[in-house]
C-alpha cells in the first residue's frame, strides 16, 4: 500500500496576505495623499489668508493717500507735515464697512494701531517721470506702510505693504499752453506750438490749416478733433487739415494740475489770486500763500480819490510809503484810450518799466534793504479800483523793453495792455526782436483779467476809429490772463487769439515767447472776440504770429517771480515688505 503527501500551502491564506500587504500599501498610499492633500490645503489657506491680510493692508494706506493727495492738492505740502500724526491713526474701520471687523491694522514703526506715514526725503526740484514726465520740478517722497491680519488667524499671519507717493509741484510756467478749463485751438493759418500743452479739462482741436504740437500734450478730460458743441461756427469738416502731434504723448485722462488754494481750482475760485486780500485773512493761509498781494514787493492801490504806494505784505506788512515825489517818476493815472473790443473807453493806472527800474535800482529806493534775498523790488502789484460809468479801469504796461535785473512779474486784477517791445534788452544789448531768441532777456510775467498787445505805433488819440496800423512787436514773458468762453453766441476765441489785439496788424508780426496760462474766465473785459476783418465791428486785423515757448522757463533761476506751483501725486512704488521693513 503507498501512502502519499500533499506540498501545497493554503490558497485561502495565501490569498488573505497578499490583501493584508495591498491594503497596508493602500492604506500607507492614502495616507500620504491625505498628508500631501492636507498640507495643500494648508498652504492655499495660508496663501489666501497673507493675500487677503495684504489686501487689508492696502487699503489701510490707501485710505492715508487719499487724505494726504486731498489736503497736499487744495494747501500744499504743509498741510501734509502739519497732518502727518492724524494720518497716523487712520485705518479701514466697521464704521465704512463690517468687513474690516475681521482685522488688525498696526503700525510697523510703534506697533501701536494705526498706519505708519513719514517723509523719505527734503523737496528737491528734480526731472519728474509718470504722467508728466520730462517737465522738472520740486519732488518730496512720502512712505506709507500697514500691518494687517486677521484677528482669528489659524496661523497668525501678518502682511505688511508699503507705498512711496511723489508730492510734486510744478512750475506753473513750463507749459507753452495751460489752461485750467477747456482749451481750444483753431488757428486760421500755420501754427508751431513748441513746448508742452495741457488742460485741466478738454483740449478741442480744430485748425483751419495746419497744426503741429513739438511736444507733449495732454488732458484731464479728452483730446477731440472738432469744436466745442456750443461753438455757434458749427463743426465744418477737416479736410486736407494737418495735426501734427509729436513722437511723444497726446493723451486724455491725465491727473489734474492744481494750485493749492484751499478749495477746488475752479475758474471763479482761482481768480482769486490776482485779488487783494480780504480783512481777516492770513497771508499764510493756502490761498493766502498763492495771492500775488501778498507776494509783492510794491503794492499799488488807485482808488476814485487816491493812490497809495507802499511795500508788501512780505516786506514788511506794507508799513513803509513811497513818497508821491518818487512814485510820480514811474506811475500815472491819468491816461484814456478806447478799446474797440470792449466797445468801451479805457481809464489805465500806467506804469513806466523803464523809469520804474532806474528807480529800483536806485539808492533812494526806501524798501531795497528790506527784501529778504534781494535788493530791487520785481514783484509789482496793482489794483486800479475807480469805478465810473464812462471807463473800464486797467493797467498798462509801456516803455518795457529792459527790464530790472532780477526780472519782473507784474499782477493785477484789471485788463492788462502792453505797449510795445517787452523785455527785448538786457545790459544794453538787443537780441533779435524779429526772432525767437531770448538770450538776453531777464524772467518776466504779466497776470491779469485779460492781456491786451499793443504795438509802439499805438497812439491814445485814436477813438473810436478802428483798424490803425501796427508795427512789428516782441513781447517775452509768461502771460496769465482770462478768457471770454465759447457760447451759444460767440467762439471764445481759441489759443490763436489767447492775447488780444486791437489795431491793423495785415503785414506785420507779433514775436512772443513765453508761456500762456488761462486759469479763469474774465471779469471786467467780458465782450467777446469778433472775427478779423473789415466787415461790421471789426476791430483788429490779424498779425503773423510767430509764438514759441520760452526754453528758459525750464531752468529753476530763470523762472519769473513769484511763478506758481501746480500740484499733483503721483505713485512712485507698490510693494509687500517683510516684517525687518517697516
Amino acid at each position: 500500500m503507498k501512502t502519499k503527501t500533499s506540498t501545497r500551502t493554503s490558497e485561502p491564506g495565501y490569498a488573505l496576505l497578499l490583501v493584508m500587504v495591498f491594503l497596508g500599501l493602500s492604506l500607507l498610499l492614502l495616507t500620504g495623499i491625505l498628508s500631501w492633500t492636507s498640507q495643500n490645503v494648508r498652504d492655499t489657506d495660508r496663501g489666501n489668508e497673507y493675500y487677503t491680510s495684504a489686501s487689508a493692508a492696502e487699503a489701510a494706506t490707501e485710505k492715508v493717500l487719499v487724505r494726504m493727495a486731498r489736503d497736499y492738492i487744495q494747501n500744499g505740502e504743509s498741510a501734509v507735515i502739519n497732518n502727518l500724526t492724524r494720518y497716523r491713526t487712520n485705518y479701514p474701520t466697521t464704521a465704512e464697512n463690517a468687513y474690516w471687523g475681521n482685522y488688525s491694522f498696526t503700525n510697523p514703526k510703534d506697533g501701536s494701531t494705526g498706519t505708519w506715514v513719514a517723509n523719505s526725503n527734503t523737496s528737491a526740484y528734480a526731472v519728474l517721470n509718470g504722467q508728466y514726465s520730462g517737465l522738472s520740478g520740486y519732488r518730496s517722497t512720502y512712505y506709507i506702510s500697514s500691518d494687517a491680519g486677521l484677528i482669528n488667524s489659524r496661523y497668525g499671519i501678518t502682511a505688511r505693504v508699503g507705498q512711496w507717493i511723489g508730492l510734486e509741484a510744478i512750475p506753473l510756467f513750463q507749459f507753452a499752453i495751460f489752461y485750467n478749463m477747456d482749451l481750444e485751438i483753431e488757428p486760421g493759418a500755420p501754427m508751431l506750438i513748441t513746448g508742452r500743452v495741457h488742460s485741466n479739462s478738454n483740449i478741442w482741436v480744430h485748425p483751419g490749416a495746419s497744426l503741429t504740437f513739438a511736444s507733449d500734450t495732454t488732458a484731464s478730460g479728452v483730446i477731440l478733433t472738432n469744436t466745442m458743441p456750443a461753438d455757434p461756427r458749427g463743426n465744418g469738416g477737416l479736410t486736407n487739415i494737418t495735426i501734427g502731434w509729436s513722437t511723444n504723448k497726446h493723451v486724455g485722462g491725465n491727473s489734474s494740475l492744481n494750485l493749492p488754494i484751499g478749495t477746488n481750482n475752479s475758474p471763479d475760485n482761482v481768480f482769486e489770486v490776482l485779488n487783494i486780500a480780504p480783512g481777516g485773512e492770513s497771508p499764510n493761509s493756502a490761498l493766502g500763500t498763492n495771492r500775488y498781494y501778498n507776494k509783492a514787493d510794491l503794492i499799488i492801490i488807485v482808488s476814485n480819490t487816491t493812490v497809495s504806494v507802499t511795500s508788501g505784505v512780505n516786506v514788511d506788512n506794507k508799513t513803509t510809503t513811497i513818497p508821491t515825489n518818487q512814485w510820480s517818476q514811474f506811475l500815472t493815472t491819468t491816461n484814456t484810450f478806447y478799446d474797440g473790443r470792449e466797445l468801451s473807453n479805457v481809464r489805465v493806472t500806467q506804469l513806466d518799466v523803464g523809469k520804474f527800474r532806474t528807480w529800483a535800482q536806485s539808492a533812494t529806493n526806501p524798501i531795497a534793504a528790506k527784501l529778504a534775498g534781494k535788493t530791487i523790488p520785481n514783484i509789482v502789484y496793482i489794483a486800479d479800483e475807480r469805478t465810473s460809468v464812462s471807463y473800464e479801469s486797467g493797467v498798462r504796461l509801456v516803455n518795457g523793453a529792459r527790464l530790472p535785473d532780477g526780472g519782473l512779474t507784474v499782477a493785477t486784477p484789471n485788463p492788462v495792455y502792453i505797449k510795445g517791445d517787452y523785455n527785448t534788452t538786457s545790459d544794453g544789448v538787443n537780441f533779435s526782436k524779429t526772432g525767437n531768441t531770448t538770450t538776453y532777456t531777464r524772467p518776466a510775467s504779466v497776470l491779469g483779467d485779460a492781456i491786451t498787445i499793443l504795438s509802439s505805433q499805438w497812439s491814445d488819440g485814436y477813438g473810436t476809429s478802428l483798424n490803425h496800423p501796427a508795427v512789428d512787436t516782441t513781447i517775452n514773458a509768461a502771460l496769465v490772463s482770462g478768457i471770454v468762453p465759447t457760447d451759444s453766441s460767440a467762439y471764445s476765441g481759441g489759443v490763436e487769439n489767447f492775447a488780444r489785439f486791437l489795431e491793423n496788424w495785415n503785414g506785420h508780426k507779433s514775436w512772443y515767447n513765453g508761456s500762456m496760462v488761462v486759469l479763469f474766465n474774465s471779469r471786467t473785459a467780458t465782450a467777446p472776440w469778433r472775427p478779423p476783418g473789415s466787415g461790421s465791428g471789426s476791430y483788429y486785423d490779424v498779425p503773423t504770429r510767430n509764438w514759441a515757448f520760452d526754453k528758459n522757463f525750464n531752468i529753476e533761476a530763470n523762472l519769473p517771480p513769484g511763478t506758481p506751483r501746480i500740484l499733483f501725486v503721483e505713485r512712485q512704488q507698490w510693494a509687500f515688505r517683510d516684517r525687518n521693513s517697516p
